[in-house]
């Protein structure tokens, strides 16, 4: 619990400092916000609502990462999982652990990784779409569970060996989530990507 709050607090106080609200002007940003509200929490509570012999849960972060930028993202993943706990039986340890593991670990990886593709492979669009929105939503969400593993933040009822499992094939079909909607929006609807830019990846 002590890492929980003390990762929380960091990525929190680290993206107030970069002014989120800069990111609101107009009312681009409104709709992806209003959507993550709607959608997410149900995401990440549902294993609370329905008992299932496997407790796998979506994430949701990489895409509300490619949305709305780092420094938005992030109080906007903490209410996520603030309103998960509204509308669940969960605790709110596990609330914590929820928008840690599964919102601000693979939000926080997905812009490194982002920042990486972009230094090392260039702004192309096919990049964008295969290779941060499809590959590494899978890379980021299947790193932040292992991590949440390895912190000792097993999957309830399942083996460390199977859980392995569980968490790449989660990480997957996150990526096919994400990599259909950012496609979409792509196409019909840049504006609601904070991190997409036509100057930068269409010039080619």
């Amino acid at each position: 619990m002590l890492t929980n709050l003390t990762l929380l607090t960091l990525a929190l106080t680290a993206a107030l400092l970069l002014r989120p609200w800069r990111l609101m002007a107009g009312a681009t940003r409104l709709t992806p916000i209003l959507g993550a509200l709607t959608l997410l929490p149900w995401l990440w509570a549902l294993p609370s609502l329905h008992k299932m012999p496997l407790q796998l849960q979506g994430s949701g972060a990489c895409l509300v990462l490619l949305m709305l930028g780092w420094p938005l993202a992030v109080p906007v993943l903490c209410v996520v999982g603030l309103i998960a706990l509204l509308i669940s039986p969960m605790g709110w340890e596990t609330a914590l652990d929820l928008t840690v593991w599964l919102g601000l670990v693979p939000a926080t990886l997905a812009l490194a990784l982002g920042a990486a593709v972009r230094r090392w492979v260039g702004p192309h669009l096919f990049v964008y779409v295969l290779g941060r929105a499809f590959i590494g939503t899978a890379v980021c969400v299947f790193a932040a569970g292992l991590l949440a593993q390895f912190s000792g933040h097993s999957m309830p009822g399942i083996d460390d060996d199977l859980s392995l499992v569980a968490h790449w094939l989660v990480a997957w079909g996150d990526a096919f989530m994400t990599g259909l909607f950012v496609s979409i929006m792509v196409a019909f609807k840049p504006e609601w990507l904070a991190t997409w830019s036509d100057r930068l990846y269409l010039k080619h």
